[in-house]
């Protein structure tokens, strides 16, 4: 991913009319800024800050120092770093209150930069534009404008093909969840089937395990009790049958004569 760099600015002449006591400070502060545009364009950027806080301590209004010195804390920090909080908030304050129109573009400039490597680039969008408002001719302005929004357009479309698949994501995840439920429900109702099937089947086992628990036990079941009595009716009435057969063969009994008493 392509990174944008940060500009720094060089530092600017005395003005003539100054007093002769403010213009040994306003030489220290320059000479400050060359000594710490030096170091920065030799990629010493810690060095570089260090020269940029000298000259701030001769004159901590001196916006290019301050702009510099934003400059060279970005070059030393990452992304989430407390130098690029510490050079944000002096950018920021820039573009309010830089009396220098340049330094208010390339604040805002380079806070656009700052969106721009963090992959915020709606915002980094509106801040280019401000540096354009301030400068139209700035043409590293513009182009980062622009891969800016080709950025932001590829970002949105990512977003949306991301938002469509969780969305599909989520529809498989119900219908799974719809299939499993059913095939458990049909589980369950294919076991309680077989459950009440084999309770059929025990309930036979279990009157006959009954009955035999009562014979071992000596006692005798309803059925076998009425079995009995009807063979006993049976052997009753073959007796009695029986019996009348040989009266009707024999005839009738002879009686026996009444003996007289002496």
């Amino acid at each position: 991913m392509k990174k944008i760099l940060f500009s720094i600015m060089a530092a600017m002449s005395v003005m003539p009319s100054m007093a002769q006591s403010k213009t040994a400070t306003t030489r220290d502060e320059r000479n400050y800024i060359v000594e710490g545009n030096k170091l920065y364009n030799e990629q010493r950027y810690a060095d570089a800050e260090v020269a940029y806080r000298k000259a701030l301590q001769e004159n901590a209004m001196n916006e290019i120092a301050q702009f510099n010195l934003a400059a060279s804390l970005l070059r030393q920090g990452s992304a989430s770093g407390e130098t690029q909080k510490e050079a944000s908030a002096i950018l920021q304050n820039l573009t309010r209150d830089a009396e220098n129109i340049s330094i208010a573009e390339k604040a805002f400039y380079n806070l656009g930069n700052i969106a721009f490597n963090s992959q915020d680039y709606a915002k980094s969008i509106e801040l280019y534009k401000n540096a354009l408002r301030k400068n139209p001719d700035n043409d590293k302005a513009r182009e980062n404008l622009r891969l800016a929004q080709k950025r932001l357009e590829d970002q949105q479309n990512q977003d949306q093909n991301q938002d469509q698949n969780q969305d599909k994501q989520d529809q498989d995840k119900k219908d799974q969840d719809k299939q499993d439920q059913n095939k458990n429900q049909n589980q369950n109702n294919d076991q309680n089937k077989d459950d009440k099937k084999d309770q059929q089947q025990q309930q036979p086992d279990r009157k006959q395990d009954q009955q035999q628990k009562q014979q071992q036990q000596g006692g005798i079941s309803q059925q076998n009790a009425e079995k009995i009595l009807k063979a006993m009716e049976n052997e009753e009435n073959a007796t009695r049958a029986r019996i009348n057969a040989e009266k009707k063969k024999t005839g009738a009994p002879s009686r026996r004569p009444v003996t007289n008493p002496w």
